[in-house]
């Protein structure tokens, strides 16, 4: 059994990645002679100025890269079921909502691209489709609460499942913010979760997980510093909405604020700061989300990478360990 899993991990990640790694070249170079590249928003840090024009939306490649292994890996190895769909279905959502935001940013040279509320409202529908596919599989609605224990409320279940995706796919992209930071988060995080699916028997999240985990180190071949590309909205939006999804299907729900603490720090860190500037008139940090705090105070890319990084390790292997 232990050989069974260590073929299908292995199978997993080398599958996606060579796929990654094999496809995001011809598509860099395709956004290269088209000059289609990242556009740098002025309230960002200055230095940032020198990354405009770096291709973008190098997610559309992991994506599909992973899904495409995930779905013939699921097949292969007879674990072809709803919960894999799941994952591909919302990556394909999430991802499309970040594409059609990128697109507007880069072959419409619009800088702000989606409105929030318009981002926010597809985010919300595609949530709730999660919601009604869950249920119509046969699931049962049920959510651990604090204090109240399992509840089985098809209505809470509804309201917290969606609030839970949307929340976490804007928190990735809050996140993606510095070469290779949202990729080495997520490949911690989706690797943390590929080990516990394992342990609860459920080999069609672990094999969606390592492919994703596979699909980033092939992107992250290309994303390291100095990035030559970007994974864009449509990469980071079906990120954060992947592992939202299967902590509900794993249901543990409430480790993610663990695994994705560095996600969910960045997402608090703007919250906070946008709260006090508002009642106070002053900020909390020199910039937000908070990883651009620690650029301002004199922080490389690399060392906030790495520090990050080990942080949503350790934070991760607690969870692992314990749960």
């Amino acid at each position: 059994k232990k050989e069974k899993i260590m073929i299908e991990v292995i199978l997993s990640v080398g599958l996606a990645f060579l796929a990654t790694v094999i496809a995001e070249p011809h598509f860099i170079q395709y956004m290269k002679m088209k000059q289609l590249g990242q556009t740098t928003l002025d309230e960002g840090p200055s230095w940032h100025k020198a990354k405009s024009g770096t291709p973008t939306m190098g997610g559309l490649v992991f994506l599909c890269m992973i899904s495409i292994s995930s779905l013939i890996l699921g097949a292969v190895f007879g674990h072809f079921n709803f919960v894999l769909l799941s994952g591909v279905i919302g990556f394909a959502f999430f991802g499309t909502i970040g594409f059609l935001d990128d697109f507007i940013k880069v072959f419409k040279k619009q800088n702000e691209g989606l409105k929030s509320h318009e981002k926010f409202g597809l985010q919300l529908i595609g949530a709730a489709i999660f919601v009604v596919l869950f249920l119509l599989s046969g699931n049962a609605p049920l959510i651990y609460l604090p204090i109240f224990g399992e509840v089985n409320s098809i209505i809470l279940f509804a309201l917290f499942t969606i609030i839970w995706i949307a929340g976490f796919s804007n928190a990735v992209n809050l996140t993606d913010g510095l070469d290779g930071l949202a990729a080495s988060t997520n490949i911690i995080a989706y690797g943390i979760y590929g080990i516990m699916a394992y342990r609860a028997a459920q080999h069609s999240i672990a094999i969606f997980c390592f492919c994703v985990v596979g699909g980033l180190l092939g992107f992250l071949v290309y994303n390291w510093k100095p990035a030559k590309v970007f994974m864009g909205d449509v990469g980071s939006l079906a990120l954060g909405a992947g592992l939202a999804i299967i902590s509900i299907m794993l249901h543990k729900e409430w480790t993610l604020l663990l695994v994705g603490i560095i996600f969910v720090g960045e997402t608090l860190s703007v919250i906070l700061q946008v709260g006090s500037f508002k009642l106070t008139g002053k900020r909390i940090f020199k910039m937000s989300p908070i990883h651009h705090h620690f650029e301002m105070s004199g922080w490389k890319e690399v060392k906030i990478v790495s520090v990050f990084s080990a942080i949503g390790l350790i934070a991760g292997l607690i969870v692992a360990f314990v749960f």
